[in-house]
């Protein structure tokens, strides 16, 4: 599984004319989220195929059951960490606040220049990954997942469209910029292997689906 960061670039080439060549280099749209490079679809069908096939239960969840947000460098929490990985030209202050900058929310396609506009999403949900197996791990390894900045599990987005996504998995919910839907899909399937959580039969089956038009 890839643990580099992988941000996209788009460069654009300026009118050329006899006298000048220039050269303009863009964080495409304005700023664009880094979220980890998922693995391929080929491999995320393969991974899928292999993921057990359960009921979910999520009896005993609490949020607070996945301690959130923990230092991740310096004076950086996770959420601070995302903030600066995912903006473009952000400015933090020395506790780590996002002071300014500019912020693509993928899901949605818009652009915040304000940090308060945007949520961290949990790309597989808190309470999903409950329901999927987590409610039998540690606090310790709950912990890890929520605040899991390798896996292409955390993301910054415009915050109403967090929380509208709430705990929902893709047979109900998927990103409206629908070109950004196999990214999504394939980050979902990687995590839930990479932490051996269970899919439900919609859930799988809306996956199959998505992955077989990546």
């Amino acid at each position: 599984m890839p643990k580099f960061y992988a941000r996209r670039r788009l460069s654009i080439l300026g009118a050329l004319t006899a006298l000048i060549a220039s050269v303009a280099v863009l964080n495409g749209p304005t700023a664009s989220a880094a979220l980890p490079t998922p693995v391929s679809a080929a491999t995320a069908r393969t991974y899928l195929a292999s993921l057990t096939v359960a009921t979910e239960n999520r009896t005993g969840y609490s949020r607070d059951l996945f301690p959130t947000w923990i230092t991740i460098s310096g004076t950086c929490n996770t959420r601070e960490y995302i903030l600066k990985r995912d903006g473009s030209n952000v400015v933090t202050n020395s506790a780590c606040t996002a002071t300014s900058g500019s912020w693509y929310s993928p899901y949605d396609g818009a652009t915040w220049t304000a940090a308060s506009d945007l949520d961290i999403d949990h790309l597989v949900p808190l309470a999903e990954a409950w329901d999927s197996g987590a409610g039998a791990w540690t606090t310790a390894q709950r912990q890890a997942f929520a605040n899991d900045v390798t896996r292409p599990q955390l993301i910054a987005v415009t915050d109403n469209v967090n929380q509208s996504k709430s705990d929902q998995d893709p047979a109900t919910w998927m990103p409206s910029v629908t070109s950004y839907r196999c990214t999504y899909v394939r980050a979902w399937v990687q995590v839930k292997y990479y932490y051996d959580l269970s899919v439900d039969s919609a859930e799988k089956s809306a996956l199959t689906s998505y992955l077989a038009n990546c």
